[in-house]
């Protein structure tokens, strides 16, 4: 079967994330994953106490992935992201359980917030390529008894996600207004990495 892709080796996703993967995999890119050992809190923890921007987070994460799968495996080609969720100044992160999911879509409650995500390129060690791209999306006034629902209905989920929410799944019940691209809102900028990869020789321009 023909394919777009030139290189002999499939692209190498630093991340077990199952909707990246797909991503990826509905662009018909061959994927191979492995997951970064990388201790993301720890990394996140420091790079806020030096004030960091929620993009520069995201960035910063998702180059910590790629350069210590590059560092295993130089050879292969790396492709790496993180997402960061910010509702003005104030960062989230995945809830442990219902009780924090609930408190999040709270905050978020008539709100709007932005989705940062950011995608790299690693090979021999090397950054090749880096981007950031944000959505924005506003959150309907949510009531306690649709709270109750949701999180009835979510179950489990709600842990999965910054902000209790999968926005390709019961979540889209959240929102009044969402800005920016579908893959930037699911943790994976794909036009941007697309285009470095056309660039790079590894897709067909």
């Amino acid at each position: 079967m023909r394919t777009l892709w030139k290189l002999d080796q499939p692209l190498l996703l630093a991340s077990t994330s199952v909707t990246r993967l797909h991503l990826l995999r509905s662009a018909s890119i061959p994927v191979e994953t492995k997951s970064p050992d990388v201790d993301e809190r720890a990394i996140e923890a420091s790079l806020q106490h030096r004030n960091m921007t929620p993009d520069v987070v995201a960035l910063e994460l998702a180059s910590a992935k790629g350069a210590q799968v590059s560092s295993q495996m130089p050879d292969r080609l790396i492709v790496a992201a993180d997402q960061t969720l910010a509702l003005g100044a104030e960062q989230f992160h995945k809830p442990d359980d219902a009780d924090q999911a609930r408190a999040q879509l709270q905050k978020l409650s008539g709100r709007t917030h932005a989705l940062h995500s950011a995608v790299v390129c690693y090979r021999n060690g090397q950054r090749l390529f880096a981007h950031v791209e944000s959505a924005h999306l506003t959150m309907r006034k949510l009531g306690p008894a649709f709270m109750d629902a949701y999180l009835a209905a979510a179950g489990d989920a709600v842990t999965k996600s910054v902000g209790g929410y999968q926005l390709e799944g019961l979540g889209v019940h959240l929102f009044e207004r969402v800005e920016g691209d579908h893959s930037t809102i699911l943790g994976l900028p794909l036009l941007p990495l697309l285009a470095y990869l056309r660039n790079a020789g590894a897709v067909e321009a």
